[in-house]
């Protein structure tokens, strides 16, 4: 059954929350940037076996940096990205290669 990003913030919260807290954003943020970089190394050597649990661990980061900054991310994302890109406003994006996204 999939989960909405909204349901993978509150699970994150329950699930480590108290500890989260403690942490605060600032070191919250090094586990963050940790997790990347082990995204990066997954990615680099092709290893298929554990990109997924590191894109998971990614994912479970931000959403505890979000959880400690207070940041809705369903909501953040809906309102910057809800109706296409936010540059163009396309869907898909129709901005110049040149530009960002």
């Amino acid at each position: 059954m999939p989960l909405s990003l909204a349901e993978i913030q509150h699970q994150i919260k329950t699930t480590f929350g108290a500890r989260d807290s403690k942490r605060g954003v600032e070191g919250t943020f090094m586990w963050f940037m940790e997790e990347v970089g082990e995204l990066s190394g997954a990615l680099r050597s092709g290893d298929r076996a554990n990109l997924g649990a590191e894109f998971a661990d990614v994912l479970a980061w931000l959403a505890t940096l979000a959880n400690n900054a207070g940041i809705d991310l369903e909501a953040a994302y809906r309102a910057k990205y809800g109706t296409g890109c936010p540059g163009c406003g396309q869907t898909p994006c129709a901005c110049s290669p040149a530009d960002k996204p």
